[in-house]
C-alpha cells in the first residue's frame, strides 16, 4: 500500500453564481416593517406568519441580518415613543392603567415579532453576540417608556403614593400595583431595584422613622409593640401581594431598624410599662411580643436578657437581705420558689423556653441566694417543715414536684456542706421523734441528693435510716428475751451509730427508778448480743408518753420530752417541789431545766404544773405544784414537742465552726489528689484547681487553701521549690 500513488481530492464551487435582486432586501424589509406596524396597531389577523417567517429567514440567509436587526429596533422604538406620549397624556388614576395596558400590548406584540424573527434570533444574533429579540424589546420599553423623563419620576411617585395611602388605611387596587411592579421585575432585577425598590425602602424608612417617634411619645410599651408587630405583618403581606419576594427581608429590616432597634433602650426602660413592669405584672402576651420583635434585631435579646437579669438580681437581693422576710425560714424559701415558678412560666410561655434566658435565670438565683449566709439552713428548715406536716395528704406525684423544686434551690447553693450539716440535724430530730410524714419522701430526697452530689454526701444520711430499722429489730429481740416486761412501762430504744448521726454532748439526767431499771436491762441485753460496743444514753434526744390524773379525776396522756418526764414523775411522791429540789433530784443542767420547767408551767393551755410566784421566767427560788385545775379538750396533750427552729447566734457560730473543721480534710485531700497527678504546680494554679474540684460541695476560701498547703508542707506531703517559692512539689 505504501507503494501506491496518493490521490489528492479537491472540491470546487459551482461555476454559476446566484444573482440576488439588488432591491430584494428593501422590498422584503418593507413587508416585514408593515407587518410590525400592523401587529402594534392590533391589526394582525390578516397576516401570514409563515410567509413573514420565510421572508425574515431569507433576509438572514442572504446576509441581510444586520439590516433586519437594525430595522426591527428602529420600528419598535418608533412605536414605543408613540405609546409613551399616550401614557404621559393619561391623567390621575388612569395613568397606571394606561401604562399597564400599553405594557400588555407591547408584550403581546413582542411575542409575535419574536416568532417572526426566530431564525435571526437563532443564527445571526447568536453568531454576532447581539441582544436577542425579546430582551431587546424589554430594553427598548425600559429606555423609551419607563426611563422617559416625563414618565419616570411620575411613575415612581404614583407607586409610592399608593403605598403611603395603603399604610394610612386606604384601599388601593392591589392587582394593578402587582402588574406594574411585575413590569419592573420583568425588565430585570437591576431595574426593579434601582427604579423602585431602593426609593421604596428609603421612603419606608422615613415613614417609619416619623411614625415610630409619634408612637413612642404617645403610647405605652405594650401598645407600641402591638403597633410595631402590626406594621411588620402588613409589610410582609404587602410583599406577598405585589412586591418581589426578595424584598421581604429588606423591608422588614427597615421596619425593625426604625421601630425596634432605634428605640430598644427606651422601650425596655419605659416607666410604668417597660420590661420590668411586664415582668412584675405577668404580662405574658406583651413579653412574648417583645421577645419575638427584639429577637429580629442585633443585640435585641441581649438587651431584654440584661434588663431581666438586672431586675431579678435586685429583686432577689431585696428578698434575701430583708430582715423582715428572713424571720420565717419556710416563708422565705416559699417566696424563692414562687419567684422561680413565676419566671419559669414567663420563659416557657413568652420566651419560647430560650436556653440563654434559662441560664440568666439560674445565674441570678445563684447570685442572690448565696447573699444570705443562712440560705442553706433555711432550705433545710423548709424541707423539715414539709416532711413533718406540709406533705400530709398530698399525692406522690406532687410530693416529687416539691422535692424537685427543693433540689433546684439546693443546686444554687455554694455551701452545700452547710446544708448537709443542717439537714442531718433536722432529719435526726424527725426520725427520733417519729414526726416524718413519709419514709418514701425522705428516701426520695436522699436519692436525689445522692444523684446530685455522690455517695459520700448521703452515706451518713442512709446510715441513719439503717440505724432506725436495726433498732426496731433490736427492740423485738429485747422484748422477746424478757417476756416479763409486757406489763408496766414500755421502753423503746433507738441505737444510733456514732459518726452517722449529728454529734450531741451526753447530757446528765437521773431517770425515774421505773425507767432506769428498764434501761439497765436493755444495756445488759444489748452488750450481751454485741461485743466490743459501748452505749451512752442521749436522754436529751428522747420523748415519753405518760398518763396523768388531775384534780377532778380528769385523765390525760401527756407527750413530753425525757427531761419533762423526769420532772413530772417527781410529783408522784411530792405535792410541792422547789427549783433546787428538782435540780438536785434530776441533775439536769440549769439551762435545759429552766427551759423544761418553762414549757410545763408557763405555756397557756399546756401548764400541767403551777409556778409560785407567777412569772414568765424561772427563778432559783421558785416552787412548783401540780395544776389540779388543768383541763384540755384533747385526751392526748403534746407539751414542748421538738420543733426545728432557727439557730441562736451561738449555735450558728458553733455550726459554722464545725463546718469549717470538716472542710479542712476535704481541702487537704483535694490538694494531695491534684499534686499527685501533676507533681509540680504553682500557687495560683493549685488554688484554682482546688476551688474547681471542691465547687460541687462548697466554695473554698483561698486563705484556708493556703493554710492547708502549709500544713501539708509541715507534714512532708509537699515541699516548696528551692528557687521559686511559689512552686510546690509533691513528695511521694
Amino acid at each position: 500500500m505504501s507503494n501506491q500513488k496518493k490521490r489528492n481530492f479537491q472540491i470546487e464551487a459551482f461555476k454559476h453564481r446566484v444573482v440576488v435582486d439588488p432591491k430584494y432586501a428593501d422590498k422584503t424589509w418593507q413587508i416585514l416593517e408593515r407587518a410590525i406596524h400592523q401587529i402594534y396597531n392590533q391589526d394582525a389577523s390578516g397576516l401570514s406568519f409563515e410567509e413573514l417567517y420565510r421572508n425574515a429567514y431569507n433576509m438572514v440567509l442572504h446576509k441581510f441580518g444586520e439590516k433586519l436587526y437594525t430595522g426591527f429596533i428602529a420600528t419598535m422604538t418608533s412605536h414605543l415613543k408613540e405609546k409613551s406620549k399616550l401614557i404621559e397624556a393619561a391623567q390621575g388614576g388612569s395613568f397606571l392603567e394606561e401604562l399597564n395596558k400599553k405594557w400588555n400590548e407591547h408584550n403581546k406584540a413582542l411575542e409575535m415579532i419574536r416568532d417572526i424573527l426566530m431564525y435571526m434570533d437563532r443564527t445571526y444574533i447568536e453568531s454576532t453576540k447581539k441582544t436577542h429579540v425579546h430582551p431587546m424589546g424589554l430594553n427598548l420599553w425600559r429606555d423609551n417608556v419607563v426611563h422617559f423623563t416625563k414618565i419616570h419620576t411620575r411613575l415612581l411617585n404614583t407607586l409610592l403614593d399608593l403605598v403611603q395611602k395603603e399604610r394610612t388605611g386606604e384601599v388601593i387596587d392591589r392587582g394593578l400595583m402587582r402588574n406594574v411592579i411585575k413590569m419592573f421585575m420583568d425588565l430585570g432585577e437591576s431595574v426593579y431595584q434601582e427604579d423602585f425598590e431602593k426609593p421604596f425602602l428609603d421612603a419606608s424608612s422615613e415613614f417609619y422613622k416619623v411614625e415610630s417617634q409619634e408612637f413612642i411619645e404617645s403610647c405605652d410599651c405594650g401598645d407600641y409593640l402591638k403597633k410595631a408587630e402590626k406594621r411588620l405583618t402588613e409589610e410582609i403581606e404587602r410583599v406577598a401581594h405585589y412586591l418581589d419576594a426578595k424584598s421581604e427581608e429588606k423591608i422588614t429590616s427597615v421596619v425593625e431598624k426604625e421601630m425596634i432597634a432605634n428605640h430598644m433602650q427606651r422601650l425596655v426602660h419605659m416607666e410604668n410599662s417597660g420590661l420590668v413592669n411586664m415582668l412584675l405584672n405577668d404580662k405574658y402576651d406583651d413579653l412574648g411580643r417583645m421577645y419575638n420583635l427584639f429577637r429580629r434585631v442585633t443585640n435585641g435579646l441581649v438587651t431584654v436578657r440584661d434588663v431581666m437579669t438586672s431586675h431579678l438580681r435586685e429583686m432577689g437581693k431585696q428578698l434575701v437581705t430583708d430582715p423582715e422576710k428572713s424571720k420565717d425560714p419556710v416563708e422565705f424559701v416559699q417566696r424563692l420558689l414562687d419567684e422561680r415558678d413565676k419566671y419559669d412560666k414567663i420563659i416557657s410561655t413568652a420566651f419560647g423556653n430560650d436556653k440563654t434566658f434559662q441560664n440568666a435565670l439560674n445565674s441570678s438565683f445563684e447570685y442572690f441566694i448565696n447573699l444570705n449566709a443562712r440560705s442553706p439552713e433555711f432550705i433545710s428548715l423548709f424541707v423539715d417543715d414539709k416532711l413533718r406536716k406540709g406533705l400530709k395528704g398530698i399525692a406522690d406525684v406532687d410530693v416529687e414536684v416539691i422535692l424537685d423544686k427543693v433540689m433546684m434551690l439546693f443546686r444554687y447553693l455554694q455551701e452545700k456542706d452547710v446544708f448537709e450539716k443542717y439537714y442531718k440535724q433536722h432529719l435526726a430530730k424527725r426520725l427520733l421523734s417519729g414526726k416524718t410524714v413519709s419514709d418514701e419522701a425522705e428516701r426520695s430526697l436522699i436519692v436525689k441528693l445522692k444523684t446530685e452530689c455522690g455517695y459520700q454526701f448521703t452515706s451518713k444520711l442512709e446510715g441513719m435510716f439503717t440505724d432506725m430499722k436495726t433498732s426496731e429489730d433490736t427492740m423485738r429481740g429485747f422484748y422477746g428475751s424478757h417476756p416479763e416486761l409486757s406489763e408496766g412501762p414500755t421502753l423503746i430504744v433507738q441505737v444510733l451509730t456514732t459518726g452517722s448521726w449529728p454529734t450531741q454532748p451526753a447530757v446528765p439526767c437521773n431517770l425515774p427508778a421505773e425507767v432506769s431499771v428498764l434501761c439497765e436491762k436493755f444495756r445488759s441485753y444489748y452488750l450481751g448480743t454485741h461485743t466490743g460496743r459501748r452505749l451512752s444514753w442521749q436522754t436529751n434526744m428522747g420523748t415519753a408518753d405518760i398518763k396523768a390524773i388531775f384534780g377532778k379525776g380528769q385523765k390525760h396522756e401527756l407527750n413530753v420530752s425525757t427531761f419533762q418526764m423526769c420532772v413530772l414523775m417527781l410529783f408522784n411522791n411530792s405535792d410541792r417541789l422547789s427549783y433546787k429540789e428538782i435540780e438536785q433530784a434530776t441533775e439536769i443542767p440549769a439551762a435545759d431545766l429552766k427551759r423544761c420547767l418553762q414549757s410545763l408551767a408557763c405555756v397557756k393551755g399546756k401548764n400541767v404544773i403551777k409556778k409560785e410566784p407567777m412569772s414568765k421566767d424561772i427563778g432559783e427560788e421558785d416552787s412548783f405544784v401540780v395544776n389540779d385545775k388543768f383541763t384540755s379538750k384533747f385526751y392526748k396533750v403534746k407539751i414542748g414537742t421538738v420543733v426545728a427552729q432557727k439557730e441562736t447566734e451561738p449555735e450558728k457560730q458553733e455550726t459554722r465552726q464545725r463546718v469549717e473543721e470538716d472542710r479542712k480534710p476535704q481541702i487537704e485531700a483535694a490538694i494531695v489528689r491534684i499534686m499527685k497527678s501533676r507533681k509540680i504546680l504553682d500557687h495560683n494554679n493549685i488554688i484554682a484547681e482546688v476551688t474547681k474540684q471542691l465547687q460541687p460541695r462548697f466554695l473554698a476560701n483561698p486563705t484556708e487553701i493556703k493554710k492547708r498547703i502549709e500544713s501539708l508542707i509541715e507534714r512532708d506531703f509537699l515541699e516548696r521549690d528551692s528557687t521559686d517559692r511559689k512552686l510546690y512539689r509533691y513528695l511521694a
